[in-house]
This record gives C-alpha cells, sequence and structure tokens, in this order.
C-alpha cells in the first residue's frame, strides 16, 4: 500500500510568479494593440501569450497553517506539499487542498446490546485529524450525497454532500462503538448473570482506551489519526429502562438492609454482653429471645419506635 511523499517537483516562489503572468498578459494585449502595424505575427503572438498566461494562473497554490495540497498529474501522484506559503507549480497537475487540523464529530447516541443482551443507548465524541494524505484522497470512496430530513413534521428532505473522509469516519465510530458495546456488560448484576469486573458504566479510562484503539484500527487505512474517543452517553434504552431502574432501587434497597441487619445484629450482642458482664440484670434464654426480638424491631424498623410502658411485671 502507499503512503504520502513530499512533493518534489519543480515549486516556485508565488508572487514571482504572478509579477510574470501579469508581464505577459500585459504584453499580450500589446500585441493586440498593434495589430494594424505587425498584422499576422501580432495576432500569433497575442494569442500564444494570452494562452499562456490564461494557463499559467491555474499553477497556483495557496497553502494555509495546517493545510495541505494534494498533487496529481494525469492521474499520477506526486506528492503532496505541507509548507506554508504561495507557490507556482505545474499548471497541469490537479490540485487537491485537505485541512490538516484536529476535527471534532459528535456522534449521535445509536441503540445496540450489551455483553448480556441488553439493550443500550451509546454515543461519543472524537477528535480526529488526517495523517496520511494520499490514503484519505485515494484509498477509500470518492464523495458521497446523504439525505437526512430537516423538518420531521413538515416532511421537507435536505440533500447534503459529505467529504469522503468524513462519512467514513462517523460508519467507522458507529461500527466501533458497536463492537464496543458487546465486549462489556452495562452495569454488575447479581443473581442470574455472572459478576463482572469490568462494565462499561465502570470501566472508565480502561474503556476509551479500547474504543480510541479499535478506532485507530479502523481509521488507519483512510490515514486518520485518532487523538481522543470519549464515550459521553450511556444509558438503558427506553424500552428497559424503568424495569432496569427498579431493578437499581431493589439492589440498593437491600443492599442498605443488609447493612442494616448486620449492624442491628453487632449492637444487639454489644448489649446483652455488656449487661452479662456487668451483672445488671440476670435474664434467662426465653427473656434474652425477648429482648434481641424487641431491639432488631427498634433497630430495623424503617419508622420510630413507639414506646410501650408496662405497668405489671416482665411476665405479665
Amino acid at each position: 500500500m502507499k503512503n504520502e511523499v513530499n512533493f518534489s517537483g519543480l515549486r516556485l516562489n508565488g508572487v514571482l510568479m504572478m509579477v510574470i503572468n501579469i508581464l505577459i498578459l500585459v504584453a499580450a494585449i500589446l500585441s493586440f494593440v498593434f495589430i494594424e502595424r505587425f498584422k499576422t505575427p501580432a495576432i500569433i503572438s497575442g494569442i500564444v501569450l494570452m494562452l499562456i498566461d490564461i494557463i499559467g494562473w491555474f499553477g497556483f497554490v495557496l497553502i494555509e497553517p495546517n493545510n495541505s495540497c494534494v498533487l496529481v498529474f494525469f492521474g499520477k501522484y506526486s506528492g503532496t506539499i505541507k509548507n506554508n506559503g504561495f507557490f507556482f507549480v505545474n499548471p497541469f497537475y490537479s490540485k487537491k487542498i485537505l485541512s490538516l487540523r484536529a476535527n471534532n464529530m459528535d456522534v449521535e447516541p445509536i441503540k445496540v446490546n450489551d455483553k448480556i443482551g441488553n439493550p443500550v443507548m451509546i454515543g461519543l465524541v472524537l477528535v480526529w485529524k488526517i495523517e496520511d494524505t494520499y490514503k484519505v484522497s485515494f484509498d477509500i470512496e470518492s464523495e458521497q450525497q446523504v439525505v437526512s430530513t430537516a423538518n420531521n413534521k413538515s416532511g421537507i428532505s435536505e440533500v447534503k454532500k459529505v467529504s469522503r473522509y468524513n462519512h467514513f469516519v462517523k460508519v467507522q465510530s458507529d461500527a466501533a462503538l458497536r463492537k464496543l458495546a458487546g465486549m462489556y456488560p452495562y452495569d454488575n448484576f447479581d443473581g442470574e448473570h455472572e459478576t463482572y469486573e469490568l462494565t462499561l458504566r465502570s470501566g472508565g479510562e480502561e474503556v476509551n482506551e479500547q474504543l480510541e484503539h479499535e478506532l485507530s484500527e479502523r481509521l488507519a487505512i483512510a490515514g486518520i489519526k485518532v487523538i481522543e474517543a470519549r464515550i459521553n452517553y450511556l444509558a438503558y434504552a427506553s424500552e428497559i429502562a424503568g424495569a432496569m431502574l427498579r431493578r437499581q432501587q431493589a439492589s440498593a434497597i437491600i443492599a442498605a438492609r443488609e447493612k442494616i441487619v448486620e449492624g442491628a445484629v453487632s449492637m444487639v450482642e454489644l448489649a446483652l454482653n455488656k449487661l452479662s458482664e456487668n451483672h445488671v440484670v440476670e435474664l434467662d434464654e426465653e427473656k434474652k429471645a425477648a429482648m434481641v426480638s424487641n431491639l432488631m424491631v427498634v433497630l430495623c424498623a424503617d419508622d420510630n419506635a413507639q414506646p410501650v410502658i408496662n405497668t405489671g411485671t416482665l411476665y405479665q
């Protein structure tokens, strides 16, 4: 596979050649001015000079900072100019200006299935730039037309021309997102599903690094370098969002109850031990069971305990 090469052909100062081109134009005009005096020679020289001047204007190329110019001579790639400035090259070169600046792409959330089959919505923000002008010019398909609906209510459609590499980046970003989502579950679950150490929600930098790796592999064929890729949207699809929210709430309640019960058991055990060690009161097994029951109800209840005054004995 061919790669980018620097242009090594004739490249002249653009300002100097513009002055020469203007002088040629002046000479052509003068030839026509003196046509009555010199007749045929004046006509021939005027036409030749005019043709040279017109063709010469097609040889100028202006390259701004972080831009490049790809030169093709009758179908053959001749090289790329990345130096900034105003130049004159062979007028018969076809010239294509490409920007080497960083580009942002906000990929809208798409619906995919995670590793355990749950439908999720996932989107990303991608920062990229052109690295190899030859690949981006000749290794991917030419400019495409994408039809999009501007107003869903009126049904009016508009046709937008998308540059070849922008369209390529968009399609490959969608493919990379789908593959990434299939590698990890959305979140950890206990019970019927295996518990995973790395998920889309908790993966953080590791998941983003994997996304960058996938995109870099896919976009390398087009000469595009991935600077940064980050997941910017992650949620369950609407059809299961409600059920998953209730499941998360249930899991949180169960975890909280476990902590409450664990703390209550420790407090009851401490209370019984202290009563026994300090000889505050002697309790038989039945009274200990009643005390444990009452303490567990008080400590684990959602509402505040309502005190009941016993006016009799402990056995009544």
